[in-house]
This record gives structure tokens, sequence and C-alpha cells, in this order.
């Protein structure tokens, strides 16, 4: 999807929040709260924390969408992303306040830096996706059977038909590098 159909998409879901379509608010839901529960338990919360903090802060995107005069100047999931974090640590610093918790917290994770983080994967990410698209089969089919389904070379020879998995491994390099070459000839 490219960034133009995702821009559009965000504006139709700050406009069904607006006027308090349910099947908007579910949308922004599904899409964004699995990446906040990861970032709030991988700086040591629970998934009820991971609710809290974006149930405050979808009522702070609900406010400001009510508001009439909110301008989404990045992806919706950044903007998101950037409140939650900022949210969540806040909520550190508010539990370790006495400790030395809070001036780590702070001074490691940079919002700013993170956003430019996130924006960067998010945009990595697009370019792969595009690169699997172009790259053909059987080389899309082997790269996602060993790197997502997680398959073992042997398996991978046996649905392809090469005569061991040593032939599937060569193979799957040549891939790789396929698709490398895709990947950076968009840089």
């Amino acid at each position: 999807m490219n960034n133009l159909l995702h821009i559009e998409r965000d504006q139709e879901l700050l406009q069904g929040l607006a006027i308090d379509d349910d099947k908007s608010l579910k949308a922004i839901y599904l899409e964004n709260f699995p990446m906040i529960a990861r970032m709030v338990q991988q700086h040591n919360g629970s998934e009820d924390d991971a609710k809290d903090v974006f149930q405050e802060a979808m009522i702070i995107l609900y406010e400001k969408v009510q508001e009439g005069d909110f301008v989404l100047s990045s992806r919706l999931k950044t903007f998101l992303y950037a409140v939650c974090r900022r949210l969540w640590m806040k909520k550190l610093q508010g539990a370790y306040r006495e400790g030395p918790l809070a001036a780590e917290t702070e001074d490691s994770i940079p919002v700013e830096d993170t956003l430019e983080a996130h924006a960067e994967k998010d945009l990595q990410f697009r370019k792969m996706e595009e690169s699997m698209g172009k790259i053909g089969e059987p080389c899309k089919t082997i790269l996602e059977d060993y790197y997502i389904h997680r398959k073992s070379m042997q398996e991978i020879a046996e649905r392809f038909g090469y005569t061991n998995a040593e032939n599937a491994k060569n193979q799957k390099y040549k891939c790789l590098m396929r698709l490398k070459k895709l990947f950076f000839a968009q840089q």
C-alpha cells in the first residue's frame, strides 16, 4: 500500500472518529494496539498497562478531532505511538519518582528519535514488501517459508522438489541475493 493510500485511510478514520463511528474506532484499535502493547511490554509494562495508555491516547486523539482544527502531520500510527510512548514514560517516572529509573528512562528513550526510527522502519518495511512483490515465484514462497513460517531447509526441499536440503539452501541464498538487489535498487 503506498503512502498516499495510508494518508487517505488515516483521514477516513479520523473523520469517522469525529462523527463517533464505531467502525473507525475499532479499526484504529485493531491496527494500532498491538504495536502499543509491544512497546509498553518492552518497557516493563503489562497488557493492562498498554490498554490504559492506549485508551488515554485515544481520548487525546478524540478530543483533538472533536475540536475540528486538528491536522495530522504524520501517519496516524506514528501519532498514536508518540502519544502512548510519552504517556507511558510519564507513568514510569511517576511510579519510580524516587528511584534512578526516571532519569534513565527520559534520557534513554527520546520520543523524537523513536519517531524517526519508527518512520524509517516503516519505510524499510514498505520497500521490503514492494521488493517481495517483485521477486516472483518460487523465491517469494521460499523466503516466506524460511523467514516467516520458520520451515526447515528439508521441508522446503521437499515442498519444491529439490534433491536435498543443501540444494534448497543454495536456492534460498540466490533468492535472498535477488531480493537484496531489488530492495537496494529502491534506495
